[in-house]
């Protein structure tokens, strides 16, 4: 028996064609769906555990590199800024000083080295699987956190060392660590959208770091930058960050807030131009990473 196509006899089903899904890259300035985040906040915090591990993965000393670098550096300027060159403090023990601008600094320079090859370290992911890619240079900022800690615990034992008694000004203290990871994830941002479209950005970022030590009060106080120039210094996101901290814990005698106001003034500009330019080149990252 047959049944001719299209007769009134006809009992085959109709069948709708299944729908075709188009994916198009979006134009110009995308918007920023922060609460995308929020919804893959599973796959950040996975990443920030993976970051950790990855870390400290095959090493003899672990979590003790944290503490290490620091006071190695704490060490070296000590020596060589603090005794033979003589190099003001502000009236505080150099070492104490020192270490006390390191420790933020550390956790800057290296959230702001991991965040700019970011990318490029989960080249396979973001190749195959769709997730908003702000996730993986956030989270190689805040993976980050981990040493921070450990580094500032030892640094409040030789604050007390030393006989200072910080203030109630601790207190604000985590503040200027929240500034110190925008600070690291604004620039950050924008070295690593640039590092997947120019590779040679990746030579650059230790130079640039290197340099920025120098320019942020770590080895010399703020106070031998004239008033005049306080604000214009203070764009610098980590000098507000650095006597934000100096102020907090060794109590020092005047409030840095110019420099503070200037460097979160320029860390917010410089966030949220970052966001917007890594949104606006995240479209291509799959295809050039």
């Amino acid at each position: 028996m047959s049944v001719t196509s299209g007769s009134c006899g006809d009992a085959r089903p109709q069948v709708n064609p299944a729908p075709t899904i188009v994916l198009r890259a979006s134009g110009g300035w995308a918007p920023l769906k922060a609460g995308e985040l929020w919804s893959y906040r599973g796959l950040l915090a996975f990443l920030v555990s993976s970051n950790i591990k990855v870390r400290y993965k095959q090493t003899a000393l672990g979590a003790s590199w944290a503490v290490i670098q620091p006071v190695f550096s704490m060490v070296v300027f000590s020596i060589f800024f603090g005794r033979l060159a003589g190099i003001s403090s502000d009236g505080h023990p150099y070492p104490v000083f020192a270490y006390c601008g390191l420790v933020p600094w550390v956790f800057f320079a290296n959230a702001l080295g991991q965040a700019s090859s970011s990318l490029q370290a989960y080249e396979g992911v973001i190749t195959k699987v769709f997730f908003p890619r702000l996730i993986v240079p956030l989270s190689a900022v805040l993976g980050g956190l981990l040493d921070f800690v450990i580094s500032f615990a030892v640094l409040v034992v030789i604050v007390f060392a030393y006989g200072i008694r910080p203030t109630a000004a601790i207190l604000i203290l985590p503040l200027f660590a929240l500034l110190a990871a925008a600070a690291a994830l604004a620039v950050g941002l924008w070295l690593a959208a640039l590092n997947v479209e120019y590779r040679d950005v990746r030579y650059t970022v230790p130079f640039i770091i290197q340099a920025w030590l120098f320019l942020t009060p770590i080895v010399y106080p703020t106070s031998i930058v004239p008033d005049r120039w306080q604000f214009l210094y203070g764009l610098n996101p980590m000098v507000g960050v650095v006597e934000g901290f100096r102020w907090a814990l060794l109590g020092s005698a005047h409030a840095p807030w110019t420099v503070v106001a200037a460097s979160t003034l320029a860390v917010t500009v410089i966030l949220v131009g970052g966001l917007f330019y890594f949104r606006r080149m995240e479209r291509t990252f799959a295809d050039v990473v």
